[in-house]
């Protein structure tokens, strides 16, 4: 018997999301999950907008970050967490650990029907079990971990962050707050750069604040250098999490000898770089995609032991405010992760 789900269904880009109903059928090995939240993301927006094309042909609901309660499935009433990028579990690249870069892979809101609904069909073994969330823990706001967390993390598994390390993030915002927080919580020294000056308050406590101004580019290497003189530049992370033109250029900017850059923001816009730069400082330069399975409950832990602390980077909405959030966004005046409940 199938369940009937309230969503709100992008038909065509630029339009506004309708509020309809879909009856779900899930098939083998699949499990119903009842929404309890779902986070709001850039790349909703870029596919509410048409920048960026869905694998899913419209129409199709959106949001990829699911916090929820088992509703259908082996273990009724459990709650969970959906990520949002789910590999198929056997290919070459699953059984290597890179489930996150799957060729199969299903995210929801993209690949398949998502989380801008009551309730989302999704495959039963990939869910994270919540058994030892706090009770002190509002649920809802771990559903930024299905993504914003969980892409942060992975992005200083790539970089091999360990204690010492100086991670320099480009764009203190959503991911990019996230992972100054991780990036502290792995003993690295965090410089957090970015041209809003509240988030760069919302994160003093965990990173040195860098504003962007007028300055030139080489003012800004001096500024870096001076504030880590004694951490050699192959000791330097620096993730670009902005995902601007402008940040992905400046990253790329502050990358010194034996250096290392992760990729983990997106902008479809493209840039300019001297790649030589890459053989003269013997530097590297990885790109992040996601998080396989295997790091959410290390994830999780840092979460729960209040390491990474997700209340003052979130904020509640409604889900039938959707289309007013997608152009908040669009117009740069949501400054945190927008936490959507569908029942409201």
């Amino acid at each position: 018997m199938g369940v009937i789900a309230e969503v709100y269904l992008l038909e065509s880009p630029r339009s506004a999301l309708r509020r309809t109903q879909l009856t779900l059928e899930p098939r083998d090995g699949e499990a119903v999950v009842e929404v309890l939240a779902c986070g709001l993301c850039h790349t909703d927006l870029g596919f509410a907008d048409g920048s960026v094309a869905p694998k899913h042909a419209l129409p199709l609901v959106l949001g990829h970050e699911i916090v929820g309660t088992v509703v259908a499935g082996r273990r009724p009433g459990r709650k969970v967490l959906v990520p949002a990028v789910m590999g198929c579990g056997r290919c070459a690249f699953c059984l290597a650990g890179r489930d996150n870069a799957c060729p199969k892979q299903v995210m929801p809101g993209n690949d398949a029907h998502g989380g801008f609904a009551t309730h989302v069909v999704v495959r039963e073994d990939a869910l994270v079990a919540l058994d030892d969330a706090p009770a002190d823990l509002d649920l809802r706001e771990l559903s930024v971990v299905a993504d914003a967390v969980s892409t942060a993390y992975q992005a200083t598994e790539r970089a091999a962050l360990t204690e010492g390390d100086l991670a320099i993030v480009v764009g203190a915002g959503g991911v990019g707050g996230f992972l100054a927080q991780i990036a502290r919580a792995r003993g690295a020294r965090v410089l957090a750069i970015d041209v809003d000056r509240s988030r760069l308050d919302r994160i003093a406590s965990f990173a040195t604040p860098v504003a962007i101004d007028a300055r030139p580019v080489k003012e800004l290497r001096k500024e870096i250098q001076k504030l880590a003189s004694d951490v050699p530049t192959f000791r330097h992370r620096i993730f670009e999490c902005s995902g601007t033109a402008a940040g992905q250029q400046l990253a790329y900017a502050l990358i010194g000898s034996c250096a290392t850059m992760v990729q983990v923001g997106y902008s479809r816009d493209p840039i300019e770089v001297r790649l030589s730069n890459l053989m003269a400082y013997d530097a590297t330069v990885h790109g992040s995609w996601g998080a396989p399975l295997r790091v959410f409950p290390e994830v999780l832990r840092l979460v729960f032991e209040k390491k990474v602390v997700l209340t003052p980077f979130v904020t509640h909405a409604s889900m039938s405010s959707i289309d007013t959030l997608l152009d908040d966004m669009a117009h740069h005046r949501l400054d945190k992760r927008a936490v959507l409940d569908p029942r409201a």
